[in-house]
């Protein structure tokens, strides 16, 4: 008896496992295809966004340079709010000019050193974004173009309305 004859069902047994690695092949390179596309989409959004989010942290540093501004001169409201203002500021340089990729190396980095500010430094990310969400958002779902927007009223009013957690209640006794 020969072993090396081939019966009439190994033939279409290689071939359909033939058939199916290929198919695993196509579906491993279209899998790996799109997920590059998504991973190429995130950073096109994430690079369009860092500098809306950059100029957002800038403003909310100006306002607040402006009302330390307003304080009296060597007050500890003065002081804590210009610090907080120039941590702000540099914080908006630097999300502005960093690559993507170092950034999240960075904050990775931060958060696995210093837990709690990198929780701090979440809650407050997430606050600035929720109030561009809010702001870039009408709620009607179609698109226009934003409104021009008064950063000198925006401050003004930021300064004027104060900080309710300093100022006594109006008709407080």
């Amino acid at each position: 008896m020969n072993h090396d004859q081939t019966t009439d069902t190994d033939t279409p047994m290689r071939d359909a496992g033939s058939a199916i690695t290929s198919v695993a092949s196509d579906i491993r390179n279209a899998a790996v295809g799109k997920f590059d596309e998504a991973v190429t989409e995130a950073r096109s959004r994430a690079e369009g966004a860092r500098s809306d989010v950059a100029d957002e942290v800038g403003d909310v540093a100006s306002a607040l340079r402006r009302a330390s501004e307003e304080l009296r001169g060597g007050s500890t409201q003065e002081r804590t709010f210009g610090m907080i203002a120039g941590s702000l500021a540099d914080a908006s340089d630097y999300i502005r000019d960093k690559d993507f990729g170092d950034a999240l190396k960075s904050v990775s980095r931060v958060a696995r050193d210093n837990p709690l500010l990198f929780l701090g430094g979440a809650a407050l990310l997430g606050f600035a974004a929720s109030r561009y969400a809010k702001a870039s958002g009408d709620g009607t779902g179609t698109s226009h173009p934003p409104a021009p927007v008064d950063r000198k009223a925006q401050e003004n009013r930021f300064v004027s309305e104060g900080n309710p957690n300093t100022q006594p209640m109006r008709g407080a006794p």
